[in-house]
């Protein structure tokens, strides 16, 4: 057996030895899933299990809704970039495992050619070089377990943009159909006062009333004409908010808008009636009927909700993987203070001949193969301290994720008491719109039989006028508080399940720039189920 067949033979042995041993150590702590902290409030939640709110905006009811959240997930700008994010999680971990194979490998060739006065020289060289440093104490092994943990984080964050987004669409649109709702009521409003003016100029003109009367009225006209713009513009920018939200134009928005309007201030006048002595009137009956506008939430806020959710909630579970990759990061930052150990190897030709001569291939031919270590011994303390900064990472983001728990669990309550205030609210301000409507009707009378003076009138217009805006908007902030509710559980994200994360347009695009392998096939970018953080 030649000298260098049986080299390689022990070097061979070497590195079966080295392997048996390679990743039995481990440095660093292990991650161990942070415990929650107390909840506040506990008497707001159950440990009972329950099921997250999956499609939540559901039982608004509203088709019109369904539609807007359906298409914003298909089409949101910050959920493509969420998705992006994804892709490039999935980058880094590629790279951390690649760092488990050979480290180096490398194929060099050169060919020169020498001048001389006695002669001229070619030299031609080629040669494979590999290197391996042996994952020993778990440096590596740490890395793809960090890396694995941000791909984790990263679709969390997505889930978390899903939420936002979904939530924002509700909010808005609620905010749309609230618009609508309170303009309805200013445009019959303006049809009530407009009434009234002209009853109190036939008094004016019959001698019965003083100018006084007549101008105090068109004032109060003109002031309720004035708050229409207001609320318009709190439509349209609702609606151009719609429009952003699922990368639209606004024009495609008016027509989705549109399908769900019952356009119920064109029914004014059936909402107001005359008498046979011709006073005005408004119709009892109907003041609280025929105007939903406002999308209602079937909810029952006095079920207990699971304390579990909090925990479940994307953002929670974002907090929790970013633990578990600084947990990891530490242990590869250990591994530092110990040797490293490498496998190196080389096979290469070399030949140098005079020139017109032909390169001889049987001798140049030239191995090298061999163990070799390294150990960072003389640091002057910048390892250790490296260690300690990555500890102290750590030991911030886990401060970090359980105020994450505190602040969701915060949020819930403060929704849920939110809700339960406004329906309150809601109560109350529907007994007023009663009572008012009664009031309205009799001093109409009144004051045109001459019992009551102007002021008295006034005042129960005013009254009408502002009762029935507050009615709307209270009926608007009961959904917008059960958009609250449902957000703070952080239900929602599950509309991305079975579905590409990347939109196609990125796909192509990204298709036609690199070689993306793999990583852009449809079945590798759908994002499976029980990756996460479901139940």
């Amino acid at each position: 057996m030649k000298p260098y067949n049986k080299f390689i033979i022990q070097t061979l042995l070497i590195l079966m030895h080295s392997l048996m041993f390679s990743g039995c150590t481990t440095l660093g702590p292990d991650f161990v899933t942070p415990k929650a902290p107390a909840l506040p409030d506990r008497s707001k939640f159950t440990t009972a299990k329950s099921s997250p709110v999956v499609r939540w905006w559901h039982t608004f009811n509203d088709p019109v809704l369904n539609t807007l959240v359906e298409k914003s997930y298909a089409q949101n700008l910050d959920v493509k970039t969420a998705g992006l994010r994804i892709l490039q999680a999935r980058t880094l971990l590629g790279i951390s495992q690649g760092l488990t194979f050979p480290q180096v490998q490398q194929l060099q060739g050169k060919a020169t050619s020498n001048h001389t006065g006695m002669a001229d020289f070619s030299t031609a060289s080629v040669s494979f070089n590999m290197g391996w440093e042996l994952d020993l104490w778990g440096k590596y092994a740490r890395g793809i377990e960090s890396s694995q943990a941000k791909l984790y984080a990263s679709i969390a964050g997505y889930d978390t943009i899903v939420v936002s987004v979904i939530s924002e669409v509700a909010r808005n649109y609620i905010n749309y159909r609230t618009a609508q709702e309170r303009l309805t009521y200013a445009k019959r409003n303006v049809i009530i006062q407009e009434r009234v003016v002209k009853m109190t100029e036939i008094q004016y003109n019959s001698g019965n009333v003083s100018e006084l009367d007549v101008q105090q009225a068109r004032t109060q006209l003109y002031n309720t004409r004035t708050k229409i713009p207001g609320i318009e513009l709190g439509r349209l920018k609702a609606r151009n908010a719609l429009a952003l939200l699922l990368n639209t134009d606004t024009s495609t928005i008016d027509r989705m808008l549109e399908r769900g309007n019952t356009k119920a201030y064109e029914k004014a006048n059936h909402f107001i009636a005359n008498t046979k002595s011709g006073v005005i009137q408004v119709k009892s009956d109907k003041a609280l009927t025929d105007v939903n506008m406002v999308p209602k939430a079937h909810i029952n806020p006095y079920n207990r909700i699971d304390a579990n959710l909090v925990t479940q909630r994307p953002d929670v579970k974002a907090a929790e993987y970013l633990v578990h990759a600084n947990s990891a990061k530490t242990g590869a930052a250990m591994a530092e203070l110990y040797p490293s150990f490498s496998l190196f190897g080389s096979i290469g030709y070399n030949n140098s001949n005079q020139s017109g001569s032909w390169l001889d291939g049987s001798d140049p031919l030239g191995i090298t193969i061999g163990p070799s270590f390294s150990w960072k011994i003389l640091n002057y303390g910048r390892i250790k301290n490296q260690i300690r900064l990555q500890d102290a990472v750590f030991e911030e983001s886990l401060l970090s994720y359980n105020k994450t728990v505190i602040s969701a669990a915060t949020e819930v309550a403060n929704a849920l008491e939110g809700y339960l205030q406004t329906l309150k609210q809601h109560r109350e301000s529907k007994e007023a719109l009663n009572a008012t409507i009664r009031a309205f009707n009799i001093s109409v009378v009144q004051y045109n039989d001459g019992l009551v003076n102007y002021q008295r009138l006034l005042t129960t217009v005013e009254k009408l006028t502002n009762t029935q805006d507050r009615y709307a908007s209270i009926k608007g902030n009961i959904a917008l508080n059960a958009v609250a509710l449902y957000k703070s559980l952080g239900g929602g994200w599950q509309i991305s399940r079975g579905h590409t994360y990347l939109s196609n347009e990125s796909i192509e695009r990204m298709k036609s720039r690199v070689n993306w392998g793999r990583l852009l096939e449809k079945n590798g970018t759908i994002l499976p189920k029980g990756l996460t953080h479901e139940q």
